[in-house]
């Protein structure tokens, strides 16, 4: 358990300040506590005598005492408020930015679901228990030391009476809270995977309608939801029977100070007044006693979401930019692989000694059957991944010697599928960039063929976009992307097939778009329809993830390769 809290010091050490603050709010908040019993023993005293006077006089301490006591308490809960939250969201923060610089392949293993629960339910149970341990654990602990060192000014040997049972609450606690921490992750685990079942299901819900699978996506989640009862039950289950374990230990050792005390009265060693002020310290412990338990048992449960957290920051990315590494400066265009050969973490062989050379301006197609390794070719060129073998090089530098970022801003992708964010229409186009002008906006819009259905929108460039881009037709998201990639003004460019899941009149809008951001560009596009590609420089035919055939259309047509093969098989269907 230690190890993993102490892993959020580096989080918490730049709060200090605000920390020592609420610190010396919480000394006196703590030292009101002994000075408050003193009172009620003194009072006690008085009242026995009928000096009202005294009454009087302590009566006037004690609401004073109780109102510095009350602005004590102001100042610890609201600075360690601050503190804890603020140490949350530092821990947040540096765990999303974490996160973006982690691999594809470490998404593609993960759930989005569980990723996203670590990062608010997990990391708001961390905030809990930071909070609950700088305002609640901190003062408690203070509080027994300063309450039990009055006690034992009164008298040691009830003291130590009451005391006596403390190493068997200890080792109660300890047991409990092992029990705690292995049903907590259990629990945390479950909830993950329902959360993540969960996001399945709405981001498909489509799909979910289209095959009737309501009642089957029900059945799933119910069984999920079965699984997280079970276990959050078996952590409620062990706290139900700690608390009645540990309230009759507590019970023994207040029996044994009544016994005790009566004992001692009666020999003469012990006055009425003082076993009042005694109780009233015994009275005084309850609470920071009962709040300890309850705050080790939130301490361990919480471990397995602090685990699950520190679990994202242990990831390492396989790519990243070297110490080495400098700025990459502004290109022309060239590209070359060469003899690059790369395999997925899972073993499979996606390329095999790939020699490929691409002219600044050049446009190329890159065709071949599902699987040929088309996808992974232009994935290693932005280095979504890094090859085991061979180097790609950018006007003649090898793209491992530079800077991730500065590679990526040169590099322009239209993806098949097109993702919008949340947001304005204008923010989607200017993705990345947090301040840019709308006339440049609507430029780039024109470029792509997108002006005129955005300036039909209610509000134009101010429109906001519905999740994921559900608002607009697929025709009108490509057009989106290429005005996207025309903000970016890269001078290379990666075209996955932008066209091929559109009807003709949005087609041949994307395509015309498509031509002019082209223009004077890089261009690498992966083409899965043939009638894409006739007016490309050269054709690149990809199997089994090497080249086999490269040439222009009508160079591939006459030779009766595996490209006049792939035309044969898509236009005979015609």
């Amino acid at each position: 358990m230690a190890t993993s809290y102490t892993r959020l010091i580096p989080y918490v050490r730049p709060h200090r300040r605000t920390l020592t603050l609420a610190f010396l709010c919480t000394l006196g908040f703590v030292a009101s506590m002994p000075m408050l019993a003193y009172a009620i023993e003194r009072m006690a005293h008085f009242v026995g005598s009928g000096d009202l006077a005294g009454i009087s006089w302590l009566s006037g301490i004690a609401l004073v005492g109780f109102v510095g006591r009350g602005a004590c308490q102001y100042g610890q809960d609201a600075l360690m408020a601050k503190a804890s939250l603020r140490v949350v969201l530092s821990l947040r923060q540096h765990v999303f930015r974490h996160l973006q610089t982690l691999d594809l392949d470490y998404f593609a293993r993960s759930r989005t679901g569980d990723l996203s629960y670590r990062l608010t339910e997990d990391l708001d149970r961390v905030g809990e228990v930071v909070h609950k341990f700088f305002h609640q654990t901190v003062p408690d602990v203070l509080v027994l030391v300063a309450v039990l060192s009055y006690m034992l000014y009164l008298n040691v040997s009830l003291t130590l009476a009451t005391l006596a049972i403390a190493p068997l609450v200890g080792l109660a606690i300890g047991w409990f809270g092992e029990r705690l921490l292995t049903s907590s992750r259990r629990s945390q685990d479950r909830i993950a995977d329902l959360a993540a079942q969960l996001t399945e299901s709405l981001s498909g819900i489509q799909t979910v309608k289209a095959f009737a699978a309501e009642e089957y996506e029900s059945d799933r989640f119910n069984r999920f939801a079965r699984l997280n009862f079970q276990a959050r039950f078996q952590s409620e289950h062990v706290k139900s029977v700690q608390y009645p374990v540990v309230g009759f230990l507590y019970a023994l050792s207040v029996i044994a100070v009544f016994w005790l005390g009566g004992w001692q009265i009666r020999a003469g060693n012990l006055s009425g007044s003082e076993f009042v002020g005694f109780l009233a310290g015994v009275a005084l412990l309850i609470d920071p006693i009962v709040q300890l338990t309850d705050n080790v048992n939130h301490i361990r449960q919480t471990q397995a979401s602090l685990d699950r957290v520190f679990e994202l920051l242990d990831e390492t990315p396989r790519v990243r930019s070297l110490p080495t590494a400098k700025p990459l400066p502004d290109i022309r265009g060239k590209v070359q692989f060469d003899r690059v050969s790369f395999a997925y973490p899972s073993g499979a062989i996606a390329l095999q000694h790939v020699d490929l050379q691409v002219q600044p301006g050049e446009a190329i197609a890159l065709v071949g059957a599902s699987g040929a390794g088309k996808s992974t070719l232009v994935k290693l060129l932005p280095r979504f991944y890094d090859p085991q073998d061979g180097r790609i090089l950018i006007d003649g530098i090898d793209i491992q010697a530079v800077t991730l970022p500065s590679l990526r801003r040169q590099i322009g992708i239209v993806p098949q599928e097109t993702v919008l964010f949340s947001g304005t229409i204008a923010q989607n186009i200017a993705y990345g960039r947090a301040d840019f002008e709308l006339a440049e906006v609507e430029r780039a819009a024109k470029i792509a063929n997108a002006h005129e259905f955005v300036s039909r929108l209610p509000e134009g460039y101010l429109s906001v976009v519905g999740e994921r881009g559900v608002n607009l037709s697929g025709g009108q998201r490509q057009r989106i992307a290429i005005a996207r990639a025309v903000m970016l003004d890269p001078k290379i460019l990666i075209l996955d097939e932008a066209t091929s899941a559109l009807d003709a009149e949005s087609e041949a809008l994307v395509q015309e778009a498509l031509e002019r951001l082209m223009q004077g560009r890089t261009a690498i596009a992966i083409a899965h329809r043939l009638a894409t590609v006739r007016n490309v420089d050269r054709i690149v035919v990809l199997e089994k993830g090497a080249i086999v055939e490269v040439g222009s259309h009508e160079e591939l047509l006459a030779r009766g390769g595996r490209y006049a093969d792939y035309h044969a098989q898509q236009f005979s269907r015609w």
